[in-house]
């Protein structure tokens, strides 16, 4: 009987419409608040600007990573591939999914959470009637994804108009009704560039990178995508590039209408900005779109990380039963179900504060940094028609993502980051005692593990 696969049915268009509405999710409609309140003053924009420059320069690294691997997990094959598969590569990629495995239920978690949040602006919610609420949309999302990747094609570009319906329809309402340009006149009023403005914008570009966070999410669906050479690069500047303008203009838009000093206390700036603009049902419309939203991030983010288990799984690197492919819907079944329970769970436990601050403390060393090491590692490696996508300037980008990326870990907190170097540990000693046991690197040398043995008979 022949195995299961992944079938190459995501074009350009859906690709883009799965990073988007990843992208986009609650985080702009509850860290807009957040990062006004860290800036205190009408310069707030330029931490929007921080996170779309780093997602920028980051995301050159994974057009080059994922035009030269796409296949199912993304991460997971750079770390191995730039780290060596019979060596530290082991490591680095367990150490991926390792956290994959707690990080991914958080993004989850955090957009489930949003949306039990911003759904009581509807219904005024108690403690445990907004866990249920939480809880029931991670539920319905695993429903939703358990069909054909196609179908899934489908149902995230009727999500992504969704998003875009709501993005243009605040930033129309702000053009219309509000003092457009105001915001963008007195935007360096009292501003002082010094180090302590460095700090600030650090601090608030934690918030705004999460709601960045997304535009890679086609590289975890390498093996699905058709033309992966075009379409990878392409879908993530065009879903960066849209989203900036999308986000400049929406901050821009409530600003002009909500002075900054009230803004930044506000739990639902966006629906008492539409309250104010149009009126009381229109702020009731809004917010259900801002939920429209939110579930659409989670739907997105949940299909791209369960990708990543499965890859691992497929190479030997991680439990088996995350492997499985559902036998006519094709796609990682068991690893989509033990995902969203995880994710379920959490969305039980945490808030969301702490979510957004953790996400990013335990991705960045592994994942962004390591990667962006790994590149550097791959292009001493491997000859330049290796990567059908080759950044300008290299390695220029590389040296600026891993710098930001640094500075972006210490903004998180002594906290978060002491959070995410315990995971990595926990996981190293996991890895070791695994290694030990079933005789593999680093306890046996390559030409004696049955992993390498395996590849090199079917080269």
């Amino acid at each position: 009987m022949e195995e299961p696969f992944l079938d190459r049915r995501l074009g350009l268009i859906q690709a883009t419409a799965i990073n988007m509405i990843d992208m986009v999710g609650i985080g702009p409609f509850i860290t807009l608040p957040m990062v006004i309140s860290m800036m205190n003053g009408p310069w707030f924009l330029y931490a929007w600007v921080a996170g779309a420059v780093l997602s920028f320069i980051d995301a050159t690294i994974w057009s080059e990573l994922g035009t030269a691997f796409p296949r199912a997990g993304g991460s997971y094959n750079f770390l191995k591939e730039a780290y060596g598969a019979s060596g530290a590569g082991k490591l680095m990629s367990f150490l991926l999914v390792w956290q994959t495995m707690i990080q991914a239920p958080l993004v989850i978690a955090s957009a489930a959470i949003g949306f039990a949040s911003y759904f009581s602006y509807l219904v005024p919610l108690n403690i445990a009637e907004n866990k249920i609420v939480s809880g029931s949309v991670v539920i319905l999302i695993i429903l939703l994804l358990y069909r054909k990747i196609e179908a899934v094609g489908k149902i995230s570009i009727f999500l992504w108009t969704g998003v875009i319906i709501t993005m243009l329809w605040i930033i129309g309402s702000g053009i219309a009704h509000g003092n457009f340009t105001a915001p963008i006149k007195h935007l360096n009023d009292g501003l002082t560039i010094n180090s302590a403005f460095a700090t600030t914008i650090g601090f608030a570009s934690v918030k705004t990178v999460y709601s960045y966070l997304g535009y890679y999410n086609v590289c975890h669906l390498g093996g699905e995508i058709i033309n992966p050479a075009k379409n990878i690069p392409r879908s993530m500047f065009l879903s960066i590039g849209g989203i900036t303008v999308l986000y400049l203009l929406m901050n821009i838009s409530v600003a002009s209408v909500i002075p900054w000093q009230h803004a930044k206390n506000s739990e639902f700036v966006l629906s008492i900005y539409m309250h104010q603009v149009a009126g009381p049902h229109a702020a009731k419309i809004i917010t259900c779109l801002i939920l429209w939203v939110a579930f659409a991030s989670v739907f997105s983010a949940t299909l791209g990380y369960s990708r990543i288990p499965y890859a691992a799984a497929a190479d030997g690197a991680f439990f088996k039963v995350f492997a499985r492919v559902h036998p006519t819907k094709h796609f990682p079944y068991v690893s989509l179900l033990v995902l969203g329970s995880i994710a379920f769970v959490f969305s039980l436990l945490f808030r969301l504060g702490e979510v957004i601050s953790a996400i990013l403390a335990m991705r960045i060393l592994v994942q962004f940094i390591g990667q962006a090491i790994g590149l550097l590692i791959l292009r001493k490696k491997r000859p330049p028609s290796s990567f059908p996508y080759r950044m300008p300037l290299f390695p220029l980008p590389v040296y600026l993502a891993i710098a930001i990326w640094l500075f972006i870990l210490y903004s998180t907190g002594l906290r978060m980051a002491t959070y995410g170097l315990i995971v990595i540990l926990l996981g190293t000693v996991v890895f070791f005692i695994k290694a030990k046991i079933n005789k593999e690197w680093p306890f046996v040398s390559s030409t004696n593990d049955p992993i390498i043995q395996e590849r090199q008979a079917q080269k």
